[in-house]
């Protein structure tokens, strides 16, 4: 949708609700992964970019202590007082407004409420970060309305608090701060230990193209909690014989294989699967930018096989859309995108073939499953904040 008619969608629906205009529109943006699954929450290094999907989110200030909250694109609508946040199951998509409104007043902001209504490019449930998308767009609403001064990186550590503490998804890091910190035109190498990033070029005939199964699934109600206290298991294990370990980036392939028949098989595979991908995604930062398909698709290959078989994060509809990403012209790697256990699949195709893989993985994916995909290139983007005065006015 061309940003001048997006802008009098959401006007229109604004007025409509609340029967006057915005004053405010901030966004921010979803995210994919380049490589690096599961290991920002073991304080390892991701390679993560934004992507030009976003959430927009228009509001109006209020004056009596009370947020209210509705969606173009997610059903229900929710009110709640600033003085008592408490989660909504009839529309439970508003905790992630809600576990925002939370954890700010928890670090002793004085907020003010808001009028607000969301729209979002970003597929909800498709490992893309529809959810940080949302807690950064509230974080910065609020900011708005409030006057309050909030650092990027606040926003960031902020937002994984209400996703942890509030929804209660166990995330890592990485989802807040990309849609914070990232960039137009090139990837970040961001490590989780000490949440610096630098910028990674994309090499410049490499297209990224999401795949988008449409088997949507919500974290807390999967492995992904699971597959973290994993991890944790092994670090304390490991711990007994290298005091030093804070995590699994601490610790060599070598130390674990050492070691591996003291833990549960099942552990053993977790721990090394993060240990190979840490390796990935340093390797990947060195490689993207000169852009070599054969190195590109091998680290690609040994991501997925590791995710699949050691991680377990795999599901159907994600083995049947690599599958039918095999054979599609301009293809240069492909691999899961996110945590998994459905969602979405990325892709690095030749630019001048985007098109053609386009068509031949929606037609392959089409005949095999019955579902049809959401397959879409995509762009990196500048991170989360005000949209822009003359995207405003545009209109």
């Amino acid at each position: 949708m061309e940003t001048a008619s997006r802008k009098a969608l959401v006007e229109a629906g604004f007025v409509d609700r609340y029967g006057a205009a915005p004053t405010a529109w901030l966004r921010a943006p979803g995210r994919v992964d380049l490589m690096g699954s599961h290991t920002d929450y073991n304080e390892c290094h991701v390679l993560t970019t934004t992507v030009d999907r976003d959430t927009w989110l228009a509001v109006r200030p209020r004056s009596d202590g009370r947020v209210a909250i509705a969606s173009l694109d997610l059903p229900g609508e929710a009110e709640f007082s600033l003085a008592a946040i408490g989660h909504d199951r009839k529309v439970p998509w508003s905790d992630y407004v809600r576990g925002v409104a939370a954890v700010l007043a928890e670090a002793g902001h004085e907020l003010v409420g808001f009028d607000g209504l969301l729209h979002s490019s970003v597929p909800f449930g498709s490992g893309l970060s529809s959810s940080a998308a949302i807690e950064i767009a509230t974080l910065l609403a609020f900011a708005a309305v409030g006057g309050l001064h909030l650092e990027p990186l606040e926003l960031a550590l902020l937002g994984q608090r209400a996703e942890n503490e509030f929804v209660g998804v166990s995330c890592g890091i990485l989802d807040q701060y990309t849609s914070v910190f990232g960039s137009a035109q090139q990837a970040l190498l961001l490590d989780c230990r000490d949440l610096t990033s630098r910028p990674v070029a994309l090499g410049p005939d490499i297209a990224m193209v999401i795949c988008d199964t449409r088997a949507e699934r919500q974290l807390a109600a999967t492995g992904y909690g699971e597959r973290r206290a994993q991890c944790e298991a092994g670090v304390t294990l490991l711990r007994r014989h290298e005091p030093s370990i804070r995590a699994l980036r601490d610790v060599s392939l070598e130390l674990l294989e050492a070691h591996a028949y003291e833990m549960p098989p099942q552990v053993a595979r977790r721990c090394r699967f993060i240990i190979e991908e840490e390796g990935r995604v340093l390797d990947l930062a060195q490689a993207l930018p000169e852009g070599d398909a054969t190195v590109l698709a091998a680290l690609f290959g040994a991501s997925w096989w590791g995710a699949m078989e050691l991680f377990e994060i795999g599901a159907p509809a994600m083995t049947a859309m690599h599958d039918a990403m095999a054979h599609a012209p301009g293809l240069i790697a492909r691999r899961q995108a996110g945590a998994g256990f459905g969602g979405c699949l990325v892709a690095l195709v030749q630019r001048d073939g985007v098109a053609g893989f386009i068509r031949f993985v929606e037609r392959t994916y089409r005949a095999a499953t019955g579902i049809e995909p959401g397959i879409f290139a995509v762009e990196s983007a500048p991170g989360a904040g005000v949209v822009s005065a003359a995207a405003r006015a545009s209109a």
